[in-house]
């Protein structure tokens, strides 16, 4: 029989970067979801890169973040401000990146959920964790 999987955004997150950057992965059958967290002021300082895969409902829970549809040093076709409290549906094998801003609390976090699953998260059962940055040794 199939079980609940279940894990707490203020409690579960593993430090990718320290102090800068901590996540959270979960896979399903036909989505995953993920939770990022960007702590101020370390978190400036990663590089931002753009990623594609399918497509993507996030929920700003905390601080904000300008998200960019397009590839990093080239204009933007469109970008969105998301404040807490803001979802977006980013379409699907569009090319995105963000800037993050961050309130009282020096925090900028997401909740992400993509369909079909993100490769990059593992399979159900065998999550993962990732930053792209981190794959390609650029910090």
């Amino acid at each position: 029989m199939p079980k609940c999987t279940t894990f707490s955004f203020r409690d579960d997150l593993t430090e990718m970067v320290p102090d800068a950057l901590y996540m959270r992965s979960v896979v399903g059958e036909r989505l995953s979801i993920g939770v990022v967290k960007f702590i101020e002021p370390e978190a400036k300082k990663l590089p931002l890169k753009e990623h594609a895969h399918g497509e993507e409902v996030t929920l700003q829970i905390d601080g904000g973040c300008t998200v960019f549809q397009g590839v990093v040093g080239q204009p933007p076709s469109h970008q969105v401000e998301l404040e807490s409290g803001t979802v977006m549906v980013i379409p699907a094998d569009e090319p995105h990146y963000g800037i993050n801003t961050y309130g009282a609390s020096h925090v900028s976090m997401r909740l992400n959920v993509a369909t079909p699953p993100r490769a990059d998260y593992g399979t159900k059962g065998a999550e993962r964790v990732f930053y792209h940055a981190l794959e390609e040794g650029k910090r």
